[in-house]
């Protein structure tokens, strides 16, 4: 890694010319790292990926004959067939290589430890106490690699009477409290509902993210690698954001609002004449212009709902009335309306409407990579656009195992032979 000079001005950082051609000469951010990432399923692989975006080398081990668990997570598959590409594992694993490794086997914990040995990141989510088992813990690897940064990523965390038990997305939105604030509210027979994707996956991951960057930052003036703990029960409890300081502040127990916002009003979904739309007001200025929108100016004079504490307080009332006004015209018509005023609202689009509309195609949101065999893979933009080093789009995600004996050669420097005897004791 390389850092920034010392010299700045506030409000401004300076560059010699020196530092200035090695960061501009560099394809992506990371394009000097190499990742181990042993991870699979979600959090872990959402991490390798997004570092892939980034430019970073990112080595993903799999199991021989079987691969990440994903790879059977369909349908749908990529050509139609099962036993194809499922479309789940193609959403995290673009821009990686693929090498299986059998880590039960002597010969392919020794592979891993050299892969380790010359890796800047090692990313894994095996149960607690698994990769201990086969001399691979961060202790044996960060001894042989002191460099290296090793990002364990479990349900539980590493310690604590709970690092043994193990944990799916589902559950862990279940019990770190994100179900108990999700779904329809009231006391109706729906009941708590879990977000419709694997978010508690998907953040854990992005803290881990984060967590790589901030300790190869570390690192650049260091020298040391370290031990990243990363819980997905910590990480879902930690986004709670302000539901938690709800809470914490004010002693009331969060509880399900729908589409509603706790600590502003209105903020929801209303429906329209012909559909519904999702309201979004964010201030009192915003509300008078909102109430001017929809010919009822008065509301927002009114004592009951001037400020945001007014409105929550006669939350009831107020819905009752924007219910009754927004059913009288079209979605069209209000977002019209709204849109010319700056008032923050939007139609609540269908997936397909998304990846497929004009502003998606404006702005790059899919894109095709062909992979080994041919086929175009869809994949979905990274939304980070770098002014210098742009994001990587460079490699669909991997066949099983298709860079084995590329990577091993690459990386160690392993000869034919080595690697035929590898084969041939199932190591790879």
């Amino acid at each position: 890694m390389r850092t920034r000079p010392a010299n700045r001005k506030v409000g401004r950082v300076f560059l010699t010319r020196a530092e200035r051609e090695f960061w501009q000469s560099m394809a992506a951010p990371l394009s000097n790292i190499r990742i181990l990432d042993m991870s699979r399923i979600l959090a872990g692989p959402w991490a390798g990926q997004l570092l892939g975006d980034y430019g970073a080398d990112v080595v993903k081990i799999e199991r021989p004959g079987v691969g990440d668990d994903t790879r059977q997570w369909g349908p749908p598959w990529l050509d139609g067939l099962a036993g194809g590409e499922s479309a789940y594992f193609l959403s995290a694993n673009r821009n990686k290589r693929s090498v299986t490794v059998d880590i039960s086997n002597a010969k392919g914990q020794q592979v891993i430890r050299d892969l380790a040995a010359t890796a800047d990141v090692l990313l894994e989510n095996y149960k607690v106490g698994t990769l201990k088992r086969y001399g691979l813990s961060p202790v044996e690897l960060c001894a042989l690699n002191p460099r290296l940064i090793y990002c364990s990523i479990s349900a539980f965390g590493q310690s604590g009477s709970r690092a043994s038990e193990p944990g799916y997305d589902a559950m862990i939105q279940a019990s770190a409290g994100l179900m108990s604030i999700t779904g329809p509210a009231g006391e109706d027979t729906d009941g708590p509902q879990k977000v419709g994707v694997a978010i508690a996956d998907i953040m854990a991951g992005m803290y881990a993210t984060t967590a790589v960057l901030a300790a190869l930052n570390a690192r650049a003036v260091t020298g040391h690698g370290q031990h990243i703990d990363v819980p997905l029960y910590d990480s879902q409890v930690a986004w709670l954001a302000n539901q938690n300081m709800n809470y914490l502040v004010g002693g009331a127990v969060p509880q399900r609002m729908g589409t509603a916002h706790p600590n502003l009003v209105p903020y929801q979904a209303f429906a329209t004449r012909d559909g519904s739309l999702m309201l979004a007001v964010g201030n009192d200025r915003q509300f008078a212009v909102f109430a001017d929108c929809i010919a009822q100016p008065g509301l927002a004079t009114d004592v009951r709902f001037q400020r945001n504490s007014d409105r929550i307080a006669n939350r009831a009332e107020l819905i009752s009335i924007l219910e009754a006004v927004l059913k009288t015209q079209t979605t069209a018509h209000w977002l019209g309306a709204l849109g010319d005023r700056g008032v923050p609202a939007g139609p609540i689009n269908s997936i397909d409407k998304v990846l497929t509309d004009s502003f998606a195609q404006e702005r790059g949101l899919v894109r095709q990579l062909a992979n080994t065999l041919g086929q175009d893979v869809p994949i979905v933009s990274n939304p980070v656009d770098f002014s210098e080093t742009p994001v990587s789009y460079k490699k669909a995600p991997p066949l099983l195992g298709e860079h084995t004996e590329e990577v091993l050669r690459e990386w160690l420097g392993y000869p034919q032979e080595l690697i035929a005897e590898l084969h041939e004791h199932s190591a790879i």
